[in-house]
């Protein structure tokens, strides 16, 4: 059994600068824990076998939802349960995110093959 480590996620944070390109800084029971810098919108997608939760670093983030916005601020989360239909928006300049999700989901979920989708798909994730 390995010590487990401290993760600091400003460090996490400052070894990247790329948008939309979330990165796996740690793993527990089948999860990934994923950052991420956001920046302008994404694509509409669902997760058809994964919940989702998005926990705000820095920044506002705007979940748009098929019934309506959900706005999550710094030190706040949301779950996006599976097979709901949702598009994230940084509402400031930059938004930081911590997300939870089952390991080898991607990140574009059912857009994954259409246009916008294929475009925004990061399939190999970068462990920091």
């Amino acid at each position: 059994m390995t010590t487990p480590g401290v993760v600091n996620l400003a460090q996490k944070f400052a070894l990247f600068t790329e948008q939309w390109s979330p990165k796996i800084v740690g793993e527990l029971n089948g999860q990934e824990v994923r950052i991420a810098r956001i920046g302008g919108e994404f694509v509409w997608h669902a997760h058809e076998d994964a919940d989702e939760l998005f926990l705000v670093v820095r920044g506002v983030l705007r979940m748009a939802l098929r019934d309506g916005d959900r706005v999550v601020r710094e030190g706040e989360l949301l779950i996006v349960p599976r097979g709901v239909e949702h598009k994230p928006v940084a509402e400031t300049e930059e938004v930081w995110m911590l997300m939870f999700e089952p390991a080898g989901t991607l990140n574009t979920g059912t857009a994954a093959s259409e246009p916008g989708g294929r475009e925004r798909t990061v399939a190999e994730l970068e462990r920091l």
